[in-house]
């Protein structure tokens, strides 16, 4: 078990050797559609990357509505094994709507023998899904 400064230690040395591995600007919170937004998550028991749409109810839900549109497409020609979590309960009990690439493998932040595969995973998947959102952001704002 990790004392929580050497787990914070440990997160942030995963983070910043991604970065330097793979140092692009990603997407990530400048979707420039408010509540829209990419993040990547890895802890101790598994690695994702998702879309998630963090707006009012309102406007989460015009949102969703057109992604859900997207979605054969979405999976057909991007990210096969994107899952769709309509309400989505995060630990601070927020309610978000989120599409989501797991890695299939189990993985943890805490092992870094499995840091190589999941910053693949990482940067393979996010390019993916910010090549989708590129070509129909104009039908997800629409």
């Amino acid at each position: 078990m990790f004392s929580k400064e050497e787990s914070r230690r440990i997160r942030q040395e995963f983070w910043t050797s991604f970065g330097k591995s793979f140092p692009r600007k990603w997407i990530l919170y400048n979707t420039k559609l408010k509540g829209l937004s990419f993040k990547f998550h890895f802890d101790t028991k598994n690695a994702l990357v998702a879309l998630e749409l963090e707006d009012p109810l309102e406007k989460r839900i015009a949102y969703w509505d057109k992604l859900t549109g997207l979605k054969s497409i979405l999976k057909e020609d991007y990210l096969p094994n994107a899952i769709y979590d309509e309400i989505c309960l995060l630990d601070n009990g927020k309610e978000i709507s989120r599409i989501y690439v797991p890695l299939e493998n189990k993985v943890s932040i805490h092992n870094k023998n499995s840091w190589q595969e999941v910053m693949l995973f990482f940067n393979n998947t996010m390019g993916l899904f910010e090549a989708f959102f590129v070509a129909y952001k104009e039908v997800i704002e629409g």
